[in-house]
């Protein structure tokens, strides 16, 4: 669990993990497993808070907000997102570095949204103030969403890496996924290229994560297929509350192919790469530090 000040709830938090980690310890392999699976299922939980508000109050406001309200549906999530960064930054459960990552991707999401609404890929069928080119702003925080989870389980599962790729290659790739998300509406679409070049750079790649003691492993790519599919699921929580639409659901909903799996594979590496960046520069200014 993070570190934390001795009488916060997250301090207290730690202090019950540990007891049943003692009871776990002396009950044999099950019970271990078993609590290192809910312990893994709470940091999991944790990191994706800021996705998880958002995507609850997709469904809630789809299904209870008024139609003549004074504020529209689209400027209070808008605003309910602004709230819920500022409460997850006041209780100290996101960092003020990790709040400068999803700002970042909201820059970049929103760019990618006008354009995309504007090429007619998607749309947002209702009306409201607060918004950029006929995007809502809350999208940008949707994107962002992405960006703090990947910088919160970097932090709480303290991520290592074997046969890691350089930044520079890394970095490139991203730009060259972002780019071929506008010029494939007018040249060639590379994305097969994309992915190639991804299994070269990331296939040997392992995420050391530690859930409580002891450091797992997996490939690279699994875990960006994983977080692509629960992405993928979001997704379909927002069409099914009609916060956006395709255009093959304009006449009904209709569940998102299976084929966006492959867009938010590609988005989820961007947002790595972003978030990749940031921890490198962190751990090398506790170098520094840790030198002197």
């Amino acid at each position: 669990m993070e570190r934390s000040h001795p009488f916060t709830l997250l301090s207290a938090i730690r202090r019950m993990d540990d007891r049943v980690g003692a009871w776990a310890w002396s009950r044999g392999r099950c019970a271990i497993a078993l609590h290192e699976f809910v312990c893994f299922g709470a940091k999991q939980a944790s990191a994706c808070l800021f996705g998880g508000c958002m995507v609850l109050l997709l469904g809630l406001t789809w299904a209870c907000y008024p139609h003549q309200a004074v504020l529209t549906r689209y400027d209070f999530l808008t605003l309910a997102a602004v709230l819920i960064q500022c409460l997850l930054l006041a209780a100290r459960l996101e960092t003020w570095e990790e709040t400068r990552v999803i700002m970042l991707f909201h820059v970049v999401g929103t760019v990618m949204e006008v354009f995309k609404t504007a090429m007619g890929s998607w749309i947002y069928p209702e009306a409201c103030l607060l918004h950029i080119g006929g995007v809502p702003l809350f999208t940008g925080f949707m994107y962002g969403s992405i960006g703090s989870y990947i910088a919160r389980a970097w932090r709480l599962f303290e991520f290592r890496f074997t046969h890691h790729p350089p930044l520079f290659a890394t970095v490139s790739l991203a730009i060259a996924i972002y780019v071929n998300f506008f010029t494939h509406h007018f040249f060639a679409d590379i994305r097969l290229l994309l992915f190639a070049a991804a299994a070269l750079l990331f296939g040997r790649t392992w995420v050391h994560f530690r859930i409580r003691r002891v450091h797992r492993r997996m490939p690279l790519l699994l875990g960006f297929v994983l977080v692509a599919t629960f992405i993928w699921i979001a997704e379909n929580v927002g069409t099914f509350t009609a916060v956006w639409r395709y255009p093959a659901q304009h006449h009904g909903w209709r569940m998102v192919p299976l084929s966006k799996l492959g867009a938010w594979f590609l988005l989820m590496i961007i947002s790595y790469v972003m978030v990749s960046a940031v921890a490198r520069r962190r751990s090398a200014r506790a170098s520094r530090q840790g030198r002197h």
